[in-house]
């Protein structure tokens, strides 16, 4: 029992000594886990806490670096900015340097100029008192009295000049009144004068649009081809907007090519058998009117028995021009002047008004003679059965040939009134021409003029003179030198203004 007991209590004192182990075992564990826990917790805050330094570090590493970027960014604006002033600074001292350099170079040579002019002064003055001295000896007169001399001339140099520009103004005034009745006279004579003709070998045709020049062209330049060989013409397509211009010195194909080109813009339809047609349809109603016209001609004269052939020739006439005066108008006008002269100096006025209506027939034949029109014209008349005066008419109207009639006389003296009439022809280029040429040759005749130029139609006349040989005071007397000079040599209508013009120039080379 007592073992049962001990054994028990044994057992008891075991089982407590076993959970008391078994206990500390068990704490032992659980704060070896914790305290493992806590060491965990410790390293994984102690990792968070050093990433995140770091993390911190590196964004203010950024920061300070983007900072001192930013810095030096400014610094360096700042550096070009005050490079930049410092440059223009040394540019503008590098200017004013040089500009007080100038000044002292135009000082030195002022200073220069005024010594020399000083000089010229009194080189002048000795240069005078000797030309006074030799004066007085040479003329033995005293200096106050060749002074008085030298201002009695000048006084009546001037009153000279004063007289001959009053005469000047009293002559203008009365070319004035003379060319406003002039005006007058050619103004009423143009109202009943012949009509004239701007253009002698062109004409131009308006287009509806440029488009319509490549139809004329037509592919491969087939249209135009062919309108110039049925028409004998040159036709010119250029730049020109909305125009053609036709090309002939033969006025019956200009004529002929112009109608024909205005009605085949007119009707669309532009191919070459379409041209050929409207050009037959034309040349035949041009030829109506050649007819047309030279009838009414004679008709109106009142003269008979005119073959067909001529009256073709006068009609042909109708579309020729002479220094812009139409031709049939002026043999018109030849034959009307001529029987009035005839009629009252009791020639035959008949044979007069023929042969001033055939003067110029010979420019309307139909020929490739390269003879004259005054020879042509007395071949046909006198091929036709006109009478010899009248065929002597039409070959001496030029002096061609002898007038051997009171008749032939009379055609040249109404020739030359149709012709010269105001308002009949345009001056001729050449004798315009020659007016400006005898101006520059004039201008050039003097010593000291380097070249010489007629503008605005002979009314100026620009002179370029030599500045070593021409003075300033020289060129004024110059000028009216020229102007003596033109006034007796050459007759012109108006006035001529005079230009000298006289130019120094000063070249120096930096080496």
């Amino acid at each position: 029992m007592l073992t049962v007991v001990l054994v028990g209590l044994l057992c008891c004192i075991a089982g407590i000594a076993i959970g008391f182990i078994g206990r500390w075992i068990f704490a032992k564990f659980k704060l070896t886990a914790a305290e493992q826990r806590a060491k965990r917790l410790q390293e994984e805050a102690q990792r968070d806490a050093e990433a995140e330094a770091k993390e911190i570090i590196l964004r203010t590493r950024e920061e300070l670096q983007s900072e001192r970027i930013a810095q030096e960014n400014e610094a360096k604006e700042t550096r070009s900015d005050l490079q930049r002033k410092e440059n223009r600074l040394v540019q503008k001292e590098a200017n004013l340097d040089k500009k007080l350099q100038e000044i002292e170079d135009l000082k030195l040579q002022l200073g220069e100029r005024a010594e020399k002019l000083e000089k010229s002064e009194k080189e002048n003055e000795e240069r005078e008192q000797n030309l006074s001295l030799e004066l007085e000896r040479v003329a033995q007169m005293t200096h106050e009295e060749a002074k008085g001399i030298l201002i009695d001339e000048m006084k009546s140099h001037a009153e000279r000049e004063g007289q001959v520009y009053i005469n000047k103004i009293e002559a203008e005034a009365q070319l004035v009144a003379d060319r406003k009745a002039r005006d007058i006279i050619v103004t009423t004579i143009q109202r009943i004068a012949t009509e004239v003709v701007g253009e002698t070998t062109i004409t131009s045709v308006s287009l509806p649009s440029d488009e319509m020049k490549g139809r004329i062209i037509g592919r491969e330049g087939r249209n135009i081809r062919t309108l110039e060989t049925l028409t004998g013409v040159d036709i010119i397509i250029d730049d020109t907007p909305e125009a053609v211009v036709i090309s002939c010195f033969d006025p019956v194909r200009k004529e002929i090519a112009r109608v024909a080109l205005e009605r085949l813009v007119q009707d669309g339809r532009i191919h070459p058998a379409r041209i050929e047609e409207v050009v037959n349809k034309v040349s035949k109603e041009v030829g109506r009117i050649i007819v047309d016209e030279g009838e009414k001609v004679v008709f109106d004269l009142g003269i008979h028995n005119i073959s067909t052939e001529m009256i073709r020739a006068l009609g042909r006439l109708h579309f020729r021009t002479s220094y812009g005066q139409n031709v049939l108008l002026h043999s018109k006008e030849v034959a009307i002047l001529a029987g009035m002269i005839a009629s009252e100096v009791g020639a035959n006025s008949e044979i007069a008004m023929r042969g001033g209506l055939l003067h110029d027939i010979g420019k309307g034949a139909e020929t490739e003679s390269e003879a004259n029109h005054a020879e042509l014209g007395a071949e046909l008349v006198k091929r036709l059965g006109e009478d010899p005066r009248v065929v002597n008419c039409v070959l001496a109207h030029h002096n061609d040939t002898e007038p051997t009639s009171v008749e032939a006389i009379i055609v040249q003296i109404a020739d030359a009134i149709s012709a010269s009439r105001p308002g009949a022809r345009r001056e001729s280029l050449d004798n315009y021409i020659k007016r400006l040429e005898s101006l520059e040759s004039i201008a050039k005749g003097f010593d000291g003029v380097d070249n010489a130029f007629a503008i605005q139609a002979g009314r100026e006349l620009r002179i370029m003179v030599n500045a070593d040989k021409i003075s300033d005071d020289e060129s004024k007397h110059l000028a009216q030198q020229i102007a003596e000079r033109i006034e007796a040599e050459l007759r012109y209508p108006g006035k001529i203004k005079i230009t000298i013009i006289r130019e120094t120039r000063a070249v120096e080379y930096a080496k």
